[in-house]
């Protein structure tokens, strides 16, 4: 088995070399995006979020702030920058949210595009490969001696066919997981978007219910009456004594 795959990469040619620095760039790139982004950065979110809200309604900032303690996980990050800011007014929220999001979107996405960048070259040096194979089987059929000819066109398509092959395998495996990671990068996008949303949007319903209940309420206007209107007193006229 073993002597079957090391021939078959030995008599690929010199693009084997390349394609196998591809494979192994590539797939150093997976094992540490896939440990960061399925197990380092992986987290229950509907469940943290109602933990928090409730710690919040209750007006237990600290305790919110607690369930938050885990500064390498993205989601937590972002909000426990905004529990921390929650005593500012709802644009000292906003700030500290944006500021926390530009600080750990680049740890999410980082280094996911080179997969498919090194699986496309993988893909084209198994090309390039098999026209240097084909160039090689046509150019014995052209030059060499008719005892030699069989051998050496089998010699070039070999090279062709192992190359392509050898591309693909590597290429295949890369564009897989690139599509896997990308996805689940998009995932904690979108419950950072979520919940970001949702915590400012509940800070702020927290503090104008407590500004309600320290506000006294404003004493009702008295009510007008509607005022009678009277006659003005009829003046009668003066009687003069008659003569008699």
């Amino acid at each position: 088995m073993l002597q079957s795959l090391a021939s078959f990469f030995f008599d690929g040619g010199i693009f084997m070399y390349a394609i196998l620095a591809s494979g192994v760039i590539g797939l150093a790139i997976l094992i540490e995006r896939t440990k960061l982004l399925l197990f380092n950065f992986n987290v229950d979110a509907h469940a943290l979020w109602d933990r928090i809200s409730r710690s919040i309604e209750d007006g237990h900032m600290e305790q919110a702030a607690g369930q938050c303690k885990d500064l390498r996980i993205p989601l937590l990050k972002i909000l426990h920058n905004g529990i921390s800011a929650a005593r500012g007014d709802e644009k000292a929220v906003q700030n500290a949210i944006d500021e926390a999001v530009l600080e750990v979107m680049p740890s999410i996405d980082k280094r996911i595009s080179y997969l498919a960048t090194l699986a496309n070259i993988a893909t084209l040096l198994g090309l390039l490969g098999t026209i240097q194979g084909l160039i090689q089987a046509f150019s014995a059929v052209g030059s060499a001696e008719p005892s030699q000819k069989a051998e050496l066109l089998a010699k070039g398509i070999s090279v062709a066919l192992y190359t392509t092959a050898f591309g693909l395998i590597v290429a295949i495996p890369l564009l897989i997981m690139y599509s896997l990671l990308t996805a689940r990068a998009h995932k904690i996008t979108d419950e950072i978007d979520e919940f970001s949303v949702k915590l400012i949007n509940l800070i702020a319903k927290k503090k104008e219910l407590l500004r309600q209940r320290h506000e006294p309420a404003l004493p009702e206007p008295p009510k007008e009456h509607p005022k009678e209107h009277k006659e003005p007193p009829k003046h009668k006229p003066a009687q003069h004594p008659t003569e008699e």
